[in-house]
């Protein structure tokens, strides 16, 4: 998914004059039942990539003004030495550390710190489809308002959509203007539909903003859980983790 297809909120906004701009805290934490790699790439400079067992922790402190960013979780990886290998979803380019997106189906944690009137935006995105339950979530200041998508998605993904580990989004499927919104104006389709009755909270088709779009005061800190607690399929993958 390119860039320009993504919320308006990952646009450059006018620059701001900030009298304190302190990076923020993201807390990556593997709660599934199985190994995942976990990967962050951010469009205005920056990535990475972790192998989290079940129950791991990966800390990053993200930079002010850092637009364009996804978290998310890659499943059943193989790597060597040097990093180099794939993964069945998610996978950014055959790299451990990602330097670049990842390939759907995958769930992403979305950002951009520090924007129009010094605010964070975040949300949790079914665009590129689903492959792990999430939950994104503040975790410091006033800021209380997080977002979970912990549906049996894969298991009751349109035929379609169906992809090995997960459940693809219509435009990789499909690669039309109705599904894909290319140019102008578009709206919710039968297939944006079935992720947003199962994650209401989440963005689930390139102009879903006003639904699913959250704002923290800049400065905040965040978790990005994979299969946080009442996940229903927190061992649905386990069987596809291998080790690296």
């Amino acid at each position: 998914m390119k860039l320009e297809s993504l919320s308006p909120f990952f646009f450059p906004f006018v620059a701001l004059c900030f009298t304190v701009a302190t990076a923020a805290t993201f807390t990556i934490r593997n709660n599934c039942s199985y190994t995942v790699w976990a990967a962050a790439v951010a469009a205005s400079g920056g990535g990475g990539g972790k192998r989290l067992e079940s129950g791991a922790t990966w800390n990053l402190n993200v930079k002010p003004g850092t637009r364009g960013a996804r978290i998310w979780a890659r499943t059943n990886c193989q790597f060597d030495e040097a990093g180099r290998g794939r993964c069945k979803t998610g996978d950014c380019g055959g790299r451990l550390k990602c330097k670049a997106y990842g390939n759907p189906p995958n769930t992403l944690a979305e950002f951009a710190l520090n924007q129009y009137k010094n605010l964070d935006f975040f949300h949790i995105s079914l665009v590129d489809g689903f492959n792990v339950p999430m939950e994104f979530s503040p975790t410091s200041g006033l800021c209380k308002k997080g977002i979970q998508c912990t549906a049996d998605i894969v298991r009751q993904c349109p035929k379609e959509l169906e992809a090995p580990g997960g459940c693809n989004d219509p435009c990789t499927v499909f690669k039309t203007q109705k599904y894909c919104c290319y140019y102008g104006k578009c709206g919710p389709t039968d297939f944006s539909k079935f992720f947003k009755a199962r994650c209401p909270s989440a963005y689930t088709y390139p102009r879903d903003d006003t639904s699913s779009t959250v704002t923290c005061p800049g400065g905040t800190n965040y978790k990005v859980v994979f299969c946080p607690i009442g996940s229903p399929h927190l061992e649905m993958v386990a069987s596809m983790s291998q080790e690296e």
